[in-house]
Protein backbone atom coordinates (compact mmCIF):
# COMPACT_ATOMS: atom_id res chain seq x y z
CA UNK A 1 0.00 0.00 0.00
CA UNK A 2 1.34 3.47 -0.91
CA UNK A 3 2.54 5.89 1.76
CA UNK A 4 -0.49 8.05 0.96
CA UNK A 5 -3.66 6.25 -0.07
CA UNK A 6 -6.20 8.16 -2.19
CA UNK A 7 -9.55 8.25 -0.40
CA UNK A 8 -12.91 8.02 -2.14
CA UNK A 9 -15.61 8.97 0.40
CA UNK A 10 -19.20 8.12 -0.48
CA UNK A 11 -22.43 8.35 1.55
CA UNK A 12 -23.80 4.89 0.79
CA UNK A 13 -20.98 2.54 -0.29
CA UNK A 14 -18.87 0.24 1.89
CA UNK A 15 -16.24 -2.00 0.29
CA UNK A 16 -15.23 -5.37 1.76
CA UNK A 17 -12.10 -7.46 1.14
CA UNK A 18 -12.14 -9.59 -2.02
CA UNK A 19 -15.49 -8.19 -3.21
CA UNK A 20 -15.87 -6.34 -6.52
CA UNK A 21 -17.37 -2.86 -6.75
CA UNK A 22 -18.22 -1.06 -10.03
CA UNK A 23 -18.06 2.74 -9.84
CA UNK A 24 -18.81 5.63 -12.17
CA UNK A 25 -16.44 8.56 -11.59
CA UNK A 26 -17.69 11.97 -12.69
CA UNK A 27 -16.59 14.65 -10.19
CA UNK A 28 -13.45 16.49 -11.40
CA UNK A 29 -11.50 15.85 -8.19
CA UNK A 30 -12.16 12.12 -8.37
CA UNK A 31 -11.35 12.01 -12.06
CA UNK A 32 -7.97 13.40 -11.04
CA UNK A 33 -7.75 10.78 -8.29
CA UNK A 34 -8.38 7.89 -10.70
CA UNK A 35 -5.93 9.26 -13.28
CA UNK A 36 -3.23 9.58 -10.61
CA UNK A 37 -3.95 6.09 -9.27
CA UNK A 38 -3.77 4.58 -12.76
CA UNK A 39 -0.30 6.05 -13.21
CA UNK A 40 0.79 4.71 -9.80
CA UNK A 41 -0.32 1.46 -8.08
CA UNK A 42 -4.04 1.58 -9.04
CA UNK A 43 -5.02 1.66 -5.35
CA UNK A 44 -7.96 3.58 -3.86
CA UNK A 45 -9.34 3.55 -0.33
CA UNK A 46 -13.13 3.50 0.02
CA UNK A 47 -14.46 5.25 3.12
CA UNK A 48 -17.97 6.05 4.32
CA UNK A 49 -19.08 9.63 4.94
CA UNK A 50 -20.49 10.29 8.39
CA UNK A 51 -24.06 11.56 8.82
CA UNK A 52 -24.32 15.33 8.37
CA UNK A 53 -22.02 15.30 5.35
CA UNK A 54 -24.37 17.55 3.33
CA UNK A 55 -23.10 20.69 5.04
CA UNK A 56 -19.60 20.30 3.59
CA UNK A 57 -19.82 17.74 0.78
CA UNK A 58 -17.72 19.84 -1.60
CA UNK A 59 -15.02 20.21 1.04
CA UNK A 60 -13.73 17.70 3.57
CA UNK A 61 -16.81 16.30 5.37
CA UNK A 62 -16.23 13.89 8.29
CA UNK A 63 -15.57 10.26 7.40
CA UNK A 64 -15.33 7.04 9.35
CA UNK A 65 -11.70 6.19 10.18
CA UNK A 66 -11.93 2.57 9.03
CA UNK A 67 -12.24 1.76 5.34
CA UNK A 68 -11.16 -0.83 2.80
CA UNK A 69 -8.52 -0.46 0.12
CA UNK A 70 -9.18 -1.67 -3.40
CA UNK A 71 -7.22 -2.19 -6.58
CA UNK A 72 -8.67 -1.11 -9.92
CA UNK A 73 -9.06 -4.25 -12.02
CA UNK A 74 -10.86 -2.43 -14.83
CA UNK A 75 -10.55 1.19 -15.97
CA UNK A 76 -12.51 2.74 -18.84
CA UNK A 77 -11.91 6.40 -19.59
CA UNK A 78 -14.83 8.01 -21.39
CA UNK A 79 -14.53 10.72 -24.01
CA UNK A 80 -15.59 13.52 -21.65
CA UNK A 81 -13.09 12.58 -18.94
CA UNK A 82 -15.36 10.47 -16.77
CA UNK A 83 -14.33 6.95 -15.76
CA UNK A 84 -15.99 3.59 -15.29
CA UNK A 85 -13.89 1.47 -12.95
CA UNK A 86 -14.12 -1.79 -11.04
CA UNK A 87 -12.45 -2.14 -7.66
CA UNK A 88 -11.56 -5.40 -5.97
CA UNK A 89 -11.42 -5.04 -2.20
CA UNK A 90 -8.05 -5.84 -0.66
CA UNK A 91 -7.78 -5.12 3.06
CA UNK A 92 -9.24 -3.00 5.81
CA UNK A 93 -7.32 0.03 7.04
CA UNK A 94 -7.47 2.73 9.68
CA UNK A 95 -6.72 6.34 8.79
CA UNK A 96 -3.74 7.70 10.72
CA UNK A 97 -3.47 11.19 9.22
CA UNK A 98 -5.01 12.95 6.25
CA UNK A 99 -3.11 14.90 3.63
CA UNK A 100 -4.75 17.83 1.83
CA UNK A 101 -2.15 18.72 -0.79
CA UNK A 102 -4.38 17.71 -3.71
CA UNK A 103 -7.95 18.34 -4.78
CA UNK A 104 -8.95 14.89 -3.47
CA UNK A 105 -8.27 13.41 -0.07
CA UNK A 106 -5.28 11.20 0.73
CA UNK A 107 -4.17 9.66 3.99
CA UNK A 108 -1.47 7.68 5.66
CA UNK A 109 -3.11 4.49 6.85
CA UNK A 110 -2.36 1.38 8.87
CA UNK A 111 -3.49 -2.03 7.67
CA UNK A 112 -6.02 -3.89 9.80
CA UNK A 113 -5.32 -7.56 9.23
CA UNK A 114 -8.16 -9.96 9.93
CA UNK A 115 -7.57 -12.10 13.00
CA UNK A 116 -6.54 -15.63 12.04
CA UNK A 117 -9.21 -18.29 12.54
CA UNK A 118 -8.40 -21.21 14.80
CA UNK A 119 -10.31 -24.47 14.78
CA UNK A 120 -13.10 -23.25 17.08
CA UNK A 121 -13.46 -19.96 15.20
CA UNK A 122 -13.59 -21.76 11.86
CA UNK A 123 -16.32 -24.06 13.19
CA UNK A 124 -18.28 -21.02 14.38
CA UNK A 125 -18.02 -19.45 10.92
CA UNK A 126 -19.28 -22.66 9.34
CA UNK A 127 -22.29 -22.64 11.65
CA UNK A 128 -22.94 -19.01 10.72
CA UNK A 129 -22.72 -19.94 7.05
CA UNK A 130 -25.39 -22.61 7.50
CA UNK A 131 -27.58 -20.11 9.32
CA UNK A 132 -27.08 -17.48 6.61
CA UNK A 133 -28.05 -19.98 3.93
CA UNK A 134 -31.19 -20.80 5.88
CA UNK A 135 -32.05 -17.14 6.42
CA UNK A 136 -31.64 -16.27 2.76
CA UNK A 137 -33.82 -19.19 1.77
CA UNK A 138 -36.66 -18.29 4.13
CA UNK A 139 -36.41 -14.49 3.94
CA UNK A 140 -36.69 -13.91 0.19
CA UNK A 141 -39.99 -12.14 0.74
CA UNK A 142 -38.56 -9.83 3.39
CA UNK A 143 -34.97 -9.16 2.34
CA UNK A 144 -33.41 -8.75 -1.08
CA UNK A 145 -29.93 -8.51 -2.53
CA UNK A 146 -28.79 -5.05 -3.51
CA UNK A 147 -26.75 -6.24 -6.48
CA UNK A 148 -29.58 -6.45 -8.99
CA UNK A 149 -30.34 -10.11 -8.35
CA UNK A 150 -33.97 -11.06 -8.44
CA UNK A 151 -35.83 -11.80 -5.26
CA UNK A 152 -35.91 -15.49 -4.63
CA UNK A 153 -32.45 -16.03 -6.14
CA UNK A 154 -30.94 -16.93 -2.78
CA UNK A 155 -28.89 -19.99 -3.69
CA UNK A 156 -25.32 -19.67 -2.41
CA UNK A 157 -22.56 -21.40 -4.41
CA UNK A 158 -21.26 -24.26 -2.27
CA UNK A 159 -17.72 -23.77 -3.59
CA UNK A 160 -17.62 -20.16 -2.38
CA UNK A 161 -15.14 -19.71 0.47
CA UNK A 162 -16.58 -18.75 3.85
CA UNK A 163 -14.69 -15.45 3.93
CA UNK A 164 -15.78 -14.49 0.42
CA UNK A 165 -19.39 -15.40 1.21
CA UNK A 166 -19.63 -13.38 4.42
CA UNK A 167 -17.95 -10.33 2.88
CA UNK A 168 -20.04 -10.52 -0.31
CA UNK A 169 -23.30 -10.73 1.65
CA UNK A 170 -22.19 -7.86 3.89
CA UNK A 171 -21.59 -5.70 0.80
CA UNK A 172 -24.43 -6.78 -1.50
CA UNK A 173 -27.36 -7.29 0.85
CA UNK A 174 -29.75 -4.36 1.05
CA UNK A 175 -28.47 -3.08 4.40
CA UNK A 176 -28.15 0.46 5.68
CA UNK A 177 -24.70 2.03 5.08
CA UNK A 178 -24.12 2.36 8.84
CA UNK A 179 -24.95 -1.33 9.27
CA UNK A 180 -22.41 -2.22 6.61
CA UNK A 181 -19.82 0.03 8.24
CA UNK A 182 -20.36 -1.74 11.55
CA UNK A 183 -19.79 -5.08 9.82
CA UNK A 184 -16.61 -3.82 8.18
CA UNK A 185 -15.26 -2.71 11.55
CA UNK A 186 -15.62 -6.19 13.08
CA UNK A 187 -12.12 -7.48 14.00
CA UNK A 188 -12.44 -10.96 12.50
CA UNK A 189 -14.43 -13.03 10.06
CA UNK A 190 -16.14 -14.83 12.94
CA UNK A 191 -17.28 -11.57 14.51
CA UNK A 192 -18.52 -10.32 11.14
CA UNK A 193 -20.39 -13.55 10.42
CA UNK A 194 -22.06 -13.59 13.85
CA UNK A 195 -23.02 -9.91 13.53
CA UNK A 196 -24.44 -10.49 10.05
CA UNK A 197 -26.59 -13.38 11.27
CA UNK A 198 -27.89 -11.31 14.19
CA UNK A 199 -28.63 -8.37 11.89
CA UNK A 200 -30.58 -10.47 9.39
CA UNK A 201 -32.52 -12.23 12.15
CA UNK A 202 -33.49 -8.84 13.58
CA UNK A 203 -34.58 -7.57 10.17
CA UNK A 204 -36.67 -10.67 9.56
CA UNK A 205 -38.37 -10.23 12.92
CA UNK A 206 -39.08 -6.56 12.24
CA UNK A 207 -40.40 -7.32 8.75
CA UNK A 208 -42.81 -9.94 10.06
CA UNK A 209 -44.06 -8.01 13.11
CA UNK A 210 -46.34 -5.55 11.22
CA UNK A 211 -48.05 -8.38 9.37
CA UNK A 212 -48.62 -10.29 12.58
CA UNK A 213 -49.98 -7.13 14.18
CA UNK A 214 -52.37 -6.52 11.28
CA UNK A 215 -53.72 -10.07 11.51
CA UNK A 216 -54.32 -9.66 15.23
CA UNK A 217 -56.42 -6.55 14.65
Amino acid sequence: MSDLLPLFPLPNVVLFPNVFLPLHIFEPRYREMVADAVSADRMIGMVLLRPGRERDYEGRPPIFPIGCSGVMTHVERLGDGRFNIVLRGLERFRIVEENHDRSYRRASVESLHEQALGGAERDAVRRCRSRLESLLTTAVGDLHLGSGKAKGDSKIPSAMADEDLVNALAQYLDLEPLEKQALLEQPSLRHRAVSLVELLEMKMLMARTPRASNVAH
